[in-house]
């Protein structure tokens, strides 16, 4: 069942960023979001991801959001947390692809949110063999 919840969520991540639907994807992100690991930051929060995500949808900089590979690394009644491959395309050519940890938590009104997301090094990603 939170292998269902999350593969459920990652399509819905992914569609919803494809069809650059901001109130819809960010609806998936908790308001306490901490994206951890990425270069220059120390952390991204709910308001800063909300701006990115505004900024790039606006700008048609998104072509394809997709994810490959999974492995689940714990799971609760109310959090559900695994690993996964992200593969951003944008509209110009450029792609970003890295593992990713995520953390899920069913939240007060019942639905699944990305509450904190870990950039994992290439070594890490490599490990897990989310590529294979």
């Amino acid at each position: 069942m939170s292998e269902q919840i999350a593969k459920q969520w990652l399509h819905d991540s992914a569609t919803t960023a494809t069809r650059r639907d901001h109130s819809a994807h960010m609806d998936l992100i908790s308001k306490r979001v901490n994206l951890v690991g990425v270069p220059g930051f120390d952390f991204i929060g709910h308001e800063q991801w909300s701006a990115q995500c505004l900024h790039e949808f606006t700008n048609n900089i998104i072509k394809s959001v997709r994810y490959q590979g999974f492995k689940l690394l714990a799971a609760t009644d109310a959090r559900i947390m695994f690993k996964t491959f992200e593969t951003v395309e944008a509209t110009d050519g450029q792609v970003n692809a890295q593992g990713i940890e995520v953390l899920l938590e069913k939240e007060q009104d019942g639905k699944w949110r990305l509450v904190q997301e870990r950039i994992l090094p290439a070594d890490e990603t490599e490990h897990d063999r989310l590529l294979h």
